[in-house]
């Protein structure tokens, strides 16, 4: 009597993420152009190399002096002082002499032997471009270093200023130039090359003929790659051979510092992943274990792919594939494998790949990644949705007002992280679900790993607990949002 094949292990998902991502490392620091560092992750401590401000200057557009020359000036009773010559930022002016005062601009370096500045408003000079007076009467009697900037008061050479790990935005690029630093030890953007698998893609907009679909998916990685900072080295595409994808993973790998592929991983017979693995000598898409790896060697196609296969608790994105390609120069290039369903990309990537992007680039955050999961927060079922028992749901959601009339009673919030949760934030959610905002499925059909014409409208993923049958109208459910083009 034959045996019945066992039903592979699924595995959690922040088991597999740590699985999946536990050999990866930050990428190499090269020496970065501040004009190209913007968005990447500083890797070195900086400390000044300039004094800041490097020069004692004004504070205001007014008049240089000695604070003594004017002392006791007052509306009623105006010293009167020569005005020896003006002060424009960026010279050098000449020693000041006693009794006299210079007019200085805002940023203009203090002359020697001046120690405050009165400001244009206390005189009775009118503000803006004029002839320079002979004298000016000063209204309000200064005090020393009134208005004045020191040399060095706000860091001096060979302070701190930054640490590495630090995500180089705007400011902190200002600050860097402000310090004399020209250039810095910076992660590069990681390259991404996308590898979609299937005979029947072709490009958008293209005719269909029968059994054809528009290749969204090489598109959609592009997108989400961008979003996350990282530089995308192109798009392929693979037949659904196993020659024909070992030859496009190879190509991939040469000019990319990880390489994710869409569809394939299923047990199909026809799935090019699963067929690869079997032509280096590995098992059959590990259709009975939880994950099994094709080994390297050998005289297949796919001699120079390793690639481990896993069933996980998650719903979309229950097949799942990690690996590395051996690159000409040595290197092994990170791979990871998605399912070929849109909406299964878009979980997957969002629980994958992000995190695998943010360990290249070198975020602080991606230490605890594999433990706790992409950040996320809480949101309110606004209806009711379906949901598999035994396996994670991540329906994408859009932000919706509050239902009338609320549900009743409302459901409390859970008192600690639970199962689900781990995967999130591994923190409590708020004790005021009232105050949460409310989340419905961009589809009617909730998770459906198909859905893509829908995922435009999606702001974050809702997360369902896999002992969960859904959700309930007033359900607290975790939320992971998405990334947003105009925050890249």
């Amino acid at each position: 009597m034959p045996t019945m094949p066992t039903m592979p292990t699924l595995i959690p998902p922040e088991h597999y993420v740590r699985e999946a991502l536990g050999a990866l490392r930050p990428l190499d620091a090269v020496a970065t152009p501040l004009q190209a560092a913007h968005g990447l992750v500083l890797a070195e401590d900086v400390t000044a190399a300039l004094p800041v401000p490097p020069w004692t200057n004004s504070a205001m557009d007014g008049y240089a002096l000695r604070a003594e020359d004017a002392a006791g000036a007052t509306n009623q009773a105006p010293v009167v002082l020569p005005v020896a010559g003006d002060v424009p930022a960026g010279t050098a002016p000449a020693p000041l002499a006693p009794g006299t005062a210079m007019r200085i601009m805002t940023g203009a370096m203090l002359p020697e032997g001046a120690d405050a500045v009165v400001r244009v408003e206390d005189t009775d000079q009118a503000p803006g471009p004029r002839p320079l007076p002979q004298r000016v009467a000063i209204h309000a009697a200064p005090s020393t270093c009134l208005n004045v900037r020191r040399a060095g008061e706000g860091c001096a050479v060979g302070d701190p200023v930054m640490e590495a790990g630090t995500l180089l935005g705007a400011t902190a690029i200002s600050a860097l130039a402000s310090v004399g630093r020209a250039e810095v030890l910076a992660r590069p953007r990681p390259r991404v090359a996308v590898v979609s698998t299937g005979a029947e893609l072709v490009d958008a907009g293209q005719g269909l003929a029968p059994g054809t679909i528009p290749d969204s998916n090489s598109l959609l990685l592009a997108g989400l790659i961008r979003e996350c900072g990282a530089a995308f080295a192109g798009a392929r595409r693979s037949a659904d051979t196993a020659e024909a994808l070992a030859a496009v993973l190879a190509e991939a790998a040469e000019d990319a510092d990880l390489v994710v592929t869409s569809g394939g991983v299923s047990a199909g017979a026809f799935d090019p992943l699963t067929m690869l693995a079997e032509s280096a000598g590995g098992p059959a898409a590990a259709r009975g274990s939880t994950l099994n790896a094709a080994p390297t060697g050998g005289d297949g196609p796919g001699a120079r792919v390793r690639i481990s296969f896993a069933k996980v608790a998650m719903q979309p994105g229950k097949p799942q594939g990690h690996g590395a390609i051996r690159a000409r120069d040595g290197r092994d290039v990170p791979l990871l494998c998605l399912p070929g369903n849109p909406v299964s990309v878009l979980v997957s990537f969002t629980l994958v790949v992000a995190p695998a992007l943010a360990i290249l680039a070198g975020h602080r955050e991606a230490a605890g990644i594999g433990a706790t999961g992409p950040r996320a927060s809480y949101a309110r079922a606004a209806t009711a949705w379906k949901g598999p028992v035994g396996r994670r749901q991540y329906v994408p959601v859009r932000v919706v007002d509050a239902p009338s009339p609320l549900p009743e009673p409302l459901p409390p919030a859970p008192e600690s992280a639970g199962p689900a949760q781990s995967a999130l934030s591994a923190q409590p959610a708020p004790a005021a679900p009232s105050a949460l905002p409310w989340v419905e499925p961009t589809h009617r059909l909730g998770s459906g790993s198909h859905l893509v014409s829908s995922l435009s409208s999606a702001e974050a993923l809702a997360v369902v607990d896999e002992e969960t049958a859904g959700a309930r109208p007033g359900d607290v459910v975790g939320l992971i949002p998405l990334p947003s083009p105009a925050h890249t």
